[in-house]
């Protein structure tokens, strides 16, 4: 059996794949693969390990209904068709929870690194602008006792929310399409509608899968509601906040601030105004960047091809054959 890889993963998920005399290809340019390339390099293998934001859709699930298992280093996937695989009777695997604290702590970063403008001013530094002592001159904001709002209160959200209750006593209402009872009575938290969340919000984080309901959401109309204090965090999906809106919103001052893991469209061009704005924090979607999540990630991702050669079922499951 042989499973294709597209990109260069984690020894831990490599290790087991051999241990299971399982023979498999890297894809290791530095390079995204074209729809007919991932096509002709699947036609050769028997499973995929997809990392990245391959397009598994149905043009590509039928010229590769051979496939025994579609194994996705990634929590989301959005970029899979699952009603096409699981007519085609592919089961489709990914990495879910190895990630929570990785991703969370990213969401803490821009948290802090925006409300400081921190990136804002290590590049006064670095153009060596760094001089007179101005006392009301790039002035941030303080944290403590604001209130958390977190769009989608799930592992990652929890584990922000645990962070922010922690170390800077911050109350946290939510939104959910169901109630997280656990973490309301673990941290007090308060369900709240999607108008409430974003009018009470001081930091609004968001941690929501990308659905049809959730691209886009973040607009013009609704930063509109948001405090004229308030700042906003994306480390789930770009396509879920309007770019354009955003930037809008910040030269305008309807809302203070912006950090984003994720961005709309990615990557970001260099020469987009978000970058050269005091009260913005962009990173290069590191959410998962840690030796300790990317290797459990590629552990969980060759044990769901593991899984899926040996017609077994998947360990971590999206569609249930």
């Amino acid at each position: 059996m042989k499973v294709f890889i597209t990109r260069i993963i984690p020894e831990t998920g490599l290790e087991l794949l051999r241990e299971a005399g399982i023979q498999y290809t890297e894809h290791r340019e530095k390079r995204h693969l074209s729809p007919e390339e991932l096509i002709a390099a699947c036609r050769e293998h028997d499973a995929l390990l997809s990392v990245g934001g391959n397009r598994i859709d149905a043009a590509f699930l039928q010229a590769c209904k051979h496939l025994k298992v579609v194994s996705l280093m990634a929590v989301g996937y959005d970029n899979v068709d699952v009603a096409a695989a699981t007519a085609l009777k592919i089961p489709i695997g990914n990495t879910p929870g190895v990630l929570s604290n990785a991703t969370a702590d990213t969401a803490f970063l821009l948290m802090l690194a925006t409300a400081r403008k921190a990136f804002h001013m290590h590049k006064i530094i670095a153009r060596g602008q760094w001089g007179f002592f101005e006392p009301t001159a790039n002035l941030g904001m303080e944290l403590n006792g604001r209130t958390l709002g977190v769009f989608g209160l799930g592992k990652i959200g929890t584990a922000l929310a645990k962070k922010c209750r922690g170390a800077f006593d911050m109350p946290v209402i939510y939104h959910n399409r169901s109630r997280n009872e656990e973490a309301e009575q673990l941290l007090g938290a308060r369900y709240v509608d999607f108008e409430t969340l974003l009018r009470e919000s001081d930091v609004l984080s968001l941690h929501a899968a990308l659905t049809p309901e959730t691209a886009g959401q973040f607009n013009a109309a609704a930063f509109a509601k948001m405090k004229p204090t308030s700042i906003f965090i994306n480390t789930a999906r770009g396509a879920m906040h309007n770019e354009q809106d955003l930037l809008a919103a910040l030269q305008q001052h309807i809302i203070w601030g912006a950090g984003l893991d994720v961005t709309n469209p990615e990557p970001m061009d260099k020469n987009n105004p978000l970058l050269e704005m005091p009260n913005v924090a962009v990173l290069p979607h590191i959410g998962s960047a840690t030796v300790e999540a990317r290797s459990g990630m590629a552990k969980m991702a060759a044990e769901n091809v593991i899984a899926g050669l040996k017609g077994a079922p998947l360990p971590y499951s999206v569609n249930k054959l």
